[in-house]
Parts: C-alpha cells; sequence; structure tokens
C-alpha cells in the first residue's frame, strides 16, 4: 500500500512538472511572438526625396509619394503623422498663413523625426536658426518673411506629439 502511495506520489510530480514546463514554453512562446508583432509596429521616418515644392489650393495639403504633405504652404510634413484638428488653428489672409498645427503618432522615432524635419526645411529654403534637444527637442527656422518653431515631444506611454507654429516675422522698430 505503501510502495502505491509513493508510486501515486512521484506520477503527480512529474505531471506537475510536466504542465509546468508546457506553461513555460508557451509564456516564452507568447512573449516571442509579442515581440516580434512590436518590433514591426515600429516605424522611422528617414524619407528623403528631391525636387522642390509646390504647394496646393489654400487649406488642402499637398501630397508626395513617400515625402510627406505640406502644410501652411511650405512646411513638410510626414504622412506617417496624423493631424489633430481640435487642437490646431490657421489663420489665413491673402498674402499669408500663420498658424499651430498639430500631430501625433505612437512609437515614432524621434532622432529620425528631428533629421526629417531638419533636411527637408533647409531644403525648402528655410535657415536653422537653433534646435534644443532633450525631454522635448525644438527646431527654430526662419525665411526672410516669416518664422516656424518645430517642438517635438515623446510622452512616456510612447507618443510622439508634434506641434509646429508658423508666423510671420516681426519688424524691428527702433
Amino acid at each position: 500500500m505503501v510502495k502505491i502511495l509513493y508510486y501515486l506520489i512521484e506520477r503527480e510530480e512529474i505531471m506537475v512538472a510536466n504542465i509546468f514546463q508546457r506553461k513555460s514554453v508557451m509564456a516564452m512562446l507568447l512573449v516571442v511572438v509579442l515581440g516580434v508583432a512590436w518590433m514591426g509596429c515600429s516605424t522611422t521616418v528617414k524619407e528623403r526625396q528631391q525636387g522642390q515644392p509646390v504647394t496646393g489650393p489654400a487649406g488642402e495639403p499637398k501630397e508626395w509619394e513617400g515625402s510627406g504633405k505640406y502644410y501652411l504652404d511650405d512646411v513638410r510634413v510626414p504622412s506617417e503623422l496624423n493631424y489633430k484638428p481640435n487642437r490646431s488653428f490657421v489663420y489665413e489672409t491673402p498674402k499669408f498663413k500663420a498658424g499651430v498645427m498639430v500631430f501625433t503618432k505612437w512609437r515614432l522615432d524621434v532622432s529620425s523625426l528631428i533629421e526629417f524635419f531638419t533636411y527637408n526645411m533647409e531644403k525648402d529654403n528655410w535657415k536653422l536658426v537653433n534646435s534644443f534637444r532633450g525631454k522635448e527637442s525644438f527646431l527654430n527656422l526662419t525665411k526672410p518673411d516669416k518664422t516656424c518653431t518645430v517642438k517635438i515631444v515623446e510622452k512616456w506611454y510612447g507618443t510622439v506629439v508634434v506641434e509646429i507654429r508658423v508666423g510671420p516675422l516681426g519688424e524691428k522698430k527702433m
């Protein structure tokens, strides 16, 4: 009787060990699958295109294949970014457009986004005045008649928020 009892206890320990091995293998497989899916969702914004910008009708962004869209006549924004109209506004006159435009995207590489704006803004005749990089990154650019500030913030939960401000360049009065 004692031998049978030991045999049953030993057999149950083997079954419990097999169940834990199966569960650990399934958990590891799940981690690998989720990791691959997570990496597949990541994206970068390194985009380069030759040619000069062409602006479309007022209010409508013009899109070029693989390069992004132009907003406020001459500010190119990667097409991966999602425009947030409820957080943006545009002031438009017959001679000038100004405003604040907000874009967001989940899991975006901030350094490649900064490279995108630096490269494309300089290509579109904007001059980089200065830049600040840190938890919040800023690019300050200018043209003879206007100025632009690009603010890039990566939130703790993974969303990147891009705020673009374009306004007229004020005249100095002495």
